[in-house]
Order: structure tokens, then sequence, then C-alpha cells
């Protein structure tokens, strides 16, 4: 059960099943992949992909934004116990 709990803990906190957070973290990927590519040879050809870095982080931004006002907030009191208990573990 701890095992299970490792896959689908995390895409809970953001309103998603482990299917539906492994498709948007792929598709994440994806798209840091491919503008990393292309600022690599903006690099050397800077006449080449001029805005696709810049582009796909705001892309990647947006698509973030989107997600998490899907989420509903979580009540300030939690939210401080959650605070205290990663500084606790942190330190």
């Amino acid at each position: 059960m701890r095992t299970i709990r490792a896959f689908t803990d995390h895409p809970a906190t953001v309103g998603e099943t482990y299917l539906e957070h492994m498709r948007c973290a792929l598709g994440f990927s994806f798209t840091m992949i491919r503008s990393a590519v292309c600022c690599a040879i903006h690099a050397f050809l800077p006449f080449l992909f001029t805005k696709t870095g810049s582009s796909a982080i705001d892309d990647l931004h947006q698509r973030m934004v989107r997600q998490r006002s899907k989420v509903p907030a979580e009540p300030v009191a939690m939210a401080s116990q959650a605070s205290v208990r990663r500084d606790r573990a942190a330190a």
C-alpha cells in the first residue's frame, strides 16, 4: 500500500490521477527537450530560434497556472501546518 501511495500522493495534490500526471509531466518534458535543443542551436546560430526558448517558458508557465486553478486552495491553517512540518523535516 505504501508503494502505491508513492505513485498517487503527489498527483493527487495537483488534482490529477497517476496517468493524468504522467501525461502532463511528459508533455512538459517534451516541450523542455525541444526548446533546449532549439536554444543550443540558437547559441551557435543566433539568427535561428530567436523566440523559441522564451515562448516555451511562457507556454509552460501558463499551463501550470491553468492546472493549479483546477485544484481547490488548501485552507490556510493546514497550509501553515504543512509548512511547519516541512521546515522541521529540513532541519
